[in-house]
This record gives C-alpha cells, sequence and structure tokens, in this order.
C-alpha cells in the first residue's frame, strides 16, 4: 500500500492532531459566538475556494468553507491546486493508496483516479505532490470534516483554465462528489495594496466575472479560480464569499502581506 506522506506537517499546519483539533475548536467557538447570521453555515455547496498558507495565518478561512462543504456529506472530495515547486505540463494526479494526516489517513479514490485518466489527460509527477502545500493543507479539514470521504489530489502547473474547466465539470457531473479549489490571494505587499489588489479577486469570483479576475487580481491558484468561476457560470449556480483576511491579521506586519479568501459554491435554491 502507498502513501501519499505527509510532507509540510508540522510547518503549514501541527504537527499532532490534538493540537489541529484545538484550533479548528477555538475557530469554530468564535463562528458560533459571534456569526451574525448563521444561515450561510446550514448552505450545502458542491465546491469550495479555500487558502493554503500556514494555519495560524488562514486556517480561520480555510476552516469555514471546509465546516460548510461537510454538509453536503460528499463520498468523494477532489482537492485542486497550483503547484509552487515543480513545473509541470498539465495536470498530476497523485497515483497513491492513501493520505497522511496528523489525525489518520484519508483513502485516495484510485478507482475514480482511472476513470477521471480515461477521459482527460493527467499525469503522475510525484515529486510535484511530495511537499505541495496547496492540497495538503486541505486534508487535516477533510479528515476532520469528512473522516469517510475518499480523496483525489491534483496539481496542475502549466494548463489554461478554460480546459481545467472541463476536468471540473466533469468531475461535478457526479453529485457525490465535491470540490475544493485551493489559493492565496496577492503575496508580499503592503497592507493598503493587498487589500486594492484582493478586492479585484473578490469582485470578479463574486461577480462570476472572468474578464474581471484578468483585470489585476493576482493569486497563485488563479487558473483554478477562474475554471471553478467558469463552470459555475456555465451551469448557473452561486458563489458566495465566507471571508477576507490577510497576513497582518495574525502577525501584525502590513509591509509584508499576503491575502487569504474562502467562499462556496452551491446549487440555485429552488
Amino acid at each position: 500500500m502507498s502513501k501519499r506522506v505527509a510532507g509540510v506537517r508540522g510547518q503549514f499546519y501541527p504537527q499532532s492532531c490534538s493540537e489541529i483539533e484545538q484550533m479548528i475548536a477555538h475557530w469554530n467557538k468564535i463562528l458560533d459566538e459571534y456569526l451574525r447570521d448563521q444561515a450561510v453555515m446550514r448552505a450545502t455547496p458542491r465546491a469550495i475556494i479555500a487558502p493554503h498558507a500556514g494555519y495560524v495565518y488562514s486556517g480561520f478561512t480555510a476552516n469555514i468553507a471546509h465546516r460548510i462543504l461537510a454538509n453536503s456529506k460528499p463520498k468523494r472530495i477532489i482537492v485542486v491546486g497550483p503547484s509552487h515547486h515543480v513545473a509541470i505540463d498539465g495536470v498530476s494526479v497523485s497515483e497513491m493508496d492513501s493520505y497522511e494526516t496528523p489525525c489518520g489517513d484519508l483513502s485516495i479514490d484510485t478507482e475514480y483516479i482511472q476513470t477521471l485518466k480515461k477521459h482527460f489527460k493527467l499525469t503522475f509527477a510525484p515529486q510535484a505532490h511530495r511537499v505541495e502545500h496547496s492540497t495538503e493543507t486541505q486534508m487535516p479539514f477533510i479528515r476532520h470534516y469528512d473522516p469517510d470521504a475518499k480523496v483525489v489530489e491534483l496539481i496542475y502547473g502549466r494548463v489554461d483554465s478554460h480546459e481545467l474547466s472541463k476536468l471540473l465539470l466533469y468531475i461535478l457531473s457526479d453529485a457525490h462528489n465535491a470540490l475544493v479549489i485551493s489559493t492565496d490571494l496577492s503575496h508580499f505587499y503592503t497592507l493598503d495594496q493587498a487589500n486594492k489588489l484582493d478586492a479585484i479577486c473578490l469582485e470578479g469570483v463574486q461577480k462570476q466575472d472572468l474578464a474581471t479576475l484578468d483585470s489585476g487580481c493576482e493569486a497563485c491558484g488563479k487558473i483554478g479560480v477562474k475554471a471553478i468561476v467558469e463552470v459555475a457560470k456555465q451551469l448557473h449556480w452561486g458563489i458566495e464569499l465566507l471571508d477576507y483576511r490577510t497576513s497582518a491579521d495574525a502577525s501584525g506586519d502590513k509591509n509584508r502581506v499576503v491575502g487569504y479568501m474562502s467562499a462556496i459554491v452551491t446549487l440555485p435554491k429552488k
């Protein structure tokens, strides 16, 4: 049995399960006590957009999305993120049997991967998956909220967002599937600059406007964001922003800031 080892454990998120559980409990306590409109917490999304920085910076923002995604009770969660360390062409899928997290392993859906490979040109670049935090940081949340769900890890490099949207559309054609689209926003600007640049991303996502996203949005996972926005537009699904903040909220450093957002993608209300 092969395992996708947790390569950034103890770096982007805690080494121990108990520390992760304590963080999630703390974030949820804040949500339960201070979120005025609890209706959004009862949504049943088909996809989420979530950040992937260190939990002390972006964990609160990611947790909201994952907590809401659990309402949908997906049988299979496909996590899609950009490659940060290895240049790859197209999309790579981790063809392992299980995915390690500090709170226990998740099962990788190897059978579904073969189905995807029949319809799309997917490769397996092991070096791209080894320490890719854009996808790995999502897995402890999945283990907490959806421990019985099987997972698939997709990492993309040089690929057109329109081509990626075809893959996402196929995945979402199965009602048992859910998507996690991983991205951070602007990197290493001042707080004022970051807020202005990130506002473009937020507007583009909320209005489902690809032109806006191409007019100045800076996001490491912009290709994935554009792809899921294109899918939402095509299917007439809604996108609702959940949270936006920057690293300055945690560090106090307003000179080198990274932006984070989370959102849910939902079917139209009947």
